[in-house]
């Protein structure tokens, strides 16, 4: 298909990926059809982290009304099911007051309802019952979670996925039928275990949540405390955890372990770390006889 995505999210292509942090590739033969890291290959229940950036075809109404405002960037913030195949999600378009788009929005084919609720910052806040598009579907015979927001512009819809490797495939499967041209932003590309220590399967898990619910985006749809409230977790174990997390990640980035940092004991939940208190010296006492 023909165009391409915004600007911003370009990435780098580069034939040798694994030494790049986060490159945008096309898809080459490979496991469904797609370049994965080498490590990727040999683990297939690998997690793995990417950005996919797709052009919306002409049936899902985002697409054709993206193309007609290309300067007006839409994104989805949250959705719910109103029946097998009708849903209504929560789209925030930048740049007009509340209410522009109601008529223009409504006219399309797959479009039930359109409600315009407040006016957010620099855009309007519209909640749309219209059709599924047939990757709702597919993320719930997959049984994965839609990660938002997905953002939208000029035609081209981007978000973030967190699947195994089998799953992965398949949406990549999926996403070249609708555009060939289909780009993959990987997240991070080298392997994530070198000299250090690889995330716990509680840390994987929790990893996935909080990517999926939207916890590391900007702006965060999200916040500490309910992400735990979604874990049944208290919220110090949650935020221990995610610092447990954040400190091997960063410390396999960087090829070395994060020094100055303190000493640190394990409990539950992906080793949720405190600083041992430190015994303070007694003073001395003087006596007189």
């Amino acid at each position: 298909m023909r165009g391409s995505p915004p600007a911003r999210t370009a990435g780098v292509q580069g034939a040798r990926g694994r030494t790049r942090s986060s490159c945008e590739t096309p898809l080459p033969p490979g496991i469904g059809g797609m370049a994965v890291p080498s490590e990727g290959r040999a683990e297939p229940e690998r997690l793995l982290l990417a950005t996919l950036t797709v052009r919306l075809p002409d049936r899902t109404w985002t697409g054709p009304f993206s193309r007609r405002h290309p300067s007006h960037p839409i994104e989805v913030l949250a959705r719910g099911d109103a029946g097998r195949s009708v849903m209504v999600a929560d789209h925030w378009i930048r740049g007009r007051p509340a209410g522009v788009w109601v008529r223009e929005i409504a006219s399309f084919p797959d479009v039930v309802r359109v409600e315009s609720l407040a006016e957010i910052g620099e855009g309007s806040l519209y909640r749309v019952k219209f059709r599924a598009p047939p990757i709702i579907e597919l993320y719930r015979r997959l049984g994965l979670p839609l990660p938002f927001p997905i953002r939208i512009q000029a035609g081209y819809a981007r978000w973030e996925v967190a699947a195994r490797v089998p799953d992965f495939a398949t949406l990549v499967r999926f996403a070249r039928d609708v555009d060939p041209g289909t780009r993959i932003s990987w997240t991070r590309t080298p392997p994530l275990r070198d000299h250090l220590p690889r995330l716990s399967a509680s840390q994987l898990a929790l990893l996935h949540r909080a990517i999926v619910a939207g916890y590391f985006a900007v702006p965060q749809p999200i916040t500490l405390v309910e992400l735990a409230r979604a874990c049944g977790e208290g919220r110090a174990a949650v935020s221990g955890a995610l610092a447990t997390i954040e400190r091997k990640l960063l410390g396999t980035a960087l090829r070395e372990p994060l020094r100055g940092t303190a000493r640190t004991h394990g409990t539950r939940h992906g080793e949720e770390r405190r600083p041992r208190a430190r015994a303070r010296p007694r003073p001395s006492v003087r006596t007189t006889r």
